[in-house]
């Protein structure tokens, strides 16, 4: 069964996000039921009521049913408002009260756009929605179209039409093919709107062929005219959609069967368009680069690292990508103020890694296959996002932490790559890379951006994330999860990913301690209870003993200490190393998991 067959919304939304600008909307009375501006139906029973109470007749429970029983008939909106008003002056005149919002009306939140219309106004200024046709009189849309700072081109007559913009060249383009009710050119009765002018259905037939449709709030009962625009466009190339509340007429029913239309069920306008919004919105928030281009990145990046003569383009790649991925850093992307909770934490988490992934991947390929001349590039990188990160130091502290885990990424994956390759002295120097940023005093990356020394890697912050709610390593967790995916990339063939992310890991908290001097060392390691060990920050190893014991007695076997401590690991002294590890294990002991 497919992931999204019973979704679809979800369906519609991936077809607006995917192709934008190609739907159009088709809008009939019911998007402006939430504002209590009335349907056709609505109005109609009210001006029976009007009409009977000015000729004597009490009030009625059912008004439709009352002039059934009189007339022989159904109430009919455009042979009432024909017999009350002879020209259509006098028909803008009456409509007017039923749209026009009093000062009670605003006060109350009655006649104004609603959650419908500002979703829509939404989906319009981000490009997804260009072409709006509505049976509407009201200006609803327009209204909150220009709060969003979208200027329209409404054309609600012939004349409009023919000065008009053309399509191509609006931001968004709105047909009322009714009129505007303060235009006195509205169209009202059956007569008027049994045939639209020639102008109106060239234009229509080239709507509906050029665009795909989403029908909301139109029963597709009436307006004879709308309906033979419909039924006379033979071409099909972008799908029709159509939102229902409950089953569809007849009329509708032929509509959706000629126009091969998939239905779907809806409660009220509101819900569906702001569904549609905040589906698409989350689309373009996680999406990822195409996976092609990423890997052309980092294919690039390892042809250039092959060849010497390549240098130049190699910087030029590296600098463009860092570049990139700066600008979608901006902070009115990612805003320090905003409610905290989980599903934001979760959304602005899975957006930085979509940003971060194809420069993540450039620099876990470097790890990789360098020489050790592309350090200073991968330091310059980090401290470059870092600097960006904190730019606004004002908000919420979770928001303001989370900006510098693009950096975190990077600092990550080039680390991978280098324990896959034993590099063993470049990761130390990468560890124990010196940075100053305004008013603080020098510090080694290790010391902020390893696992909870980052100040964005509260433990509590990262069980928010979905699965990770009770982990006792969750920022651990789930960056072992990412990088198994990322890693794909530059780490290759390897019997066990696992291992090597958590050696990684081990290292960086070893070199966390290579500040403390050996007699502090000596003291507190010789302290009996729970605090008899120097703080590090450990990763999933910690509790992970089964890979744990492996890694340590890896370090500490001959030829691979030796390394380790010529690099620079524990100050290059094998009783601070012994001390080290000690230390670690005892951490670990105490983390129950």
């Amino acid at each position: 069964m497919s992931l999204l067959s019973g979704d679809p919304l979800t369906q519609l939304a991936f077809s607006v996000y995917e192709n934008k600008g190609v739907f159009a909307l088709l809008l009939g009375s019911g998007i402006s039921r939430a504002a209590e501006i009335p349907t056709g139906w609505e109005i109609t029973l009210d001006l029976v009521r009007r009409v009977a109470v000015a000729g004597g007749v009490e009030d009625q429970s059912d008004w439709a049913q009352w002039y059934r029983d009189e007339e022989g008939e159904e109430p009919n909106y455009s042979a009432l408002l024909e017999e009350l008003a002879a020209s259509p002056e006098e028909r803008r005149s009456i409509l007017h009260s039923y749209i026009e919002p009093t000062e009670e009306d605003r006060e109350e939140g009655r006649k104004i756009p609603t959650a419908a219309h500002h979703a829509i106004a939404d989906l319009v200024q981000a490009g997804y929605v260009k072409v709006i046709v509505t049976t509407n009189f009201d200006r609803l849309l327009e209204n909150a179209l220009r709060e969003k700072g979208v200027e329209p081109t409404v054309v609600a007559s012939v004349d409009a039409l023919n000065g008009a913009e053309p399509i191509a060249h609006t931001a968004c383009y709105i047909l009322k093919l009714h009129g505007d009710y303060k235009d006195a050119r509205i169209l009202n009765t059956d007569e008027e709107l049994g045939d639209y002018p020639p102008e109106y259905v060239s234009l229509l037939d080239r709507i509906f062929d050029d665009y795909g449709l989403i029908v909301t709030g139109w029963s597709g009962e009436w307006d004879h005219a709308l309906r033979a625009a419909l039924m006379a466009t033979p071409n099909r190339r972008y799908p029709m959609f159509w939102a229902a509340r409950g089953e569809p007429g007849e009329g509708a029913r032929e509509l959706i069967s000629q126009r091969g239309a998939r239905v779907i069920s809806v409660n009220d306008a509101d819900g569906f368009f702001t569904g549609i919004r905040e589906r698409v919105t989350t689309l373009a928030q996680t999406h990822r680069q195409n996976p092609l281009s990423i890997e052309l990145l980092a294919n690039s990046t390892k042809r250039y690292l092959a060849r010497p003569e390549y240098r130049i383009q190699l910087d030029e790649l590296i600098s463009g990508e860092t570049q990139n991925l700066l600008e979608k850093l901006d902070i009115a992307r990612f805003p320090n103020h905003g409610s905290v909770n989980a599903q934001e934490f979760q959304s602005r988490v899975s957006r930085y890694e979509a940003l971060s992934e194809p420069l993540a991947r450039m620099a876990g390929v470097l790890g990789r296959w360098g020489d050790g001349s592309e350090l200073s590039a991968v330091q310059d990188i980090i401290r470059a996002l870092w600097v960006n990160a904190e730019k606004e130091r004002s908000g919420s502290v979770l928001w303001i932490n989370l900006r510098s885990y693009p950096a975190i990424l990077v600092f990550t994956a080039y680390g991978l790559g280098l324990v896959r390759s034993q590099r063993w002295d470049i990761l130390h120097k990468l560890f124990s890379t010196l940075a100053t940023f305004e008013h603080g005093e020098p510090s080694r990356f290790v010391d902020f951006m390893f696992l909870w020394s980052w100040a964005g890697g509260e433990k509590d912050y990262w069980r928010m994330i979905d699965g990770l709610n009770d982990r006792k390593t969750p920022l651990s967790d789930h960056l072992l999860t990412l990088f198994t995916d990322w890693g794909e990339s530059y780490i290759g063939v390897t019997p066990d990913f696992e291992y090597l992310f958590e050696y990684y890991e081990v290292l960086g908290s070893l070199t966390y301690l290579e500040t403390t001097p050996m007699d502090h060392f000596d003291e507190v390691l010789a302290q009996p209870g729970r605090n008899n060990h120097v703080w590090t920050p450990v990763g999933r190893s910690g509790w992970h003993s089964s890979v744990r014991n492996r890694i340590l007695q890896g370090i500490q076997s001959g030829e691979t200490q030796a390394g380790l401590l010529e690099a620079g690991y524990a100050n290059g002294d094998e009783a601070f190393l012994q001390k080290s590890i000690a230390n670690y294990e005892r951490i670990a002991g105490k983390m129950v998991f």
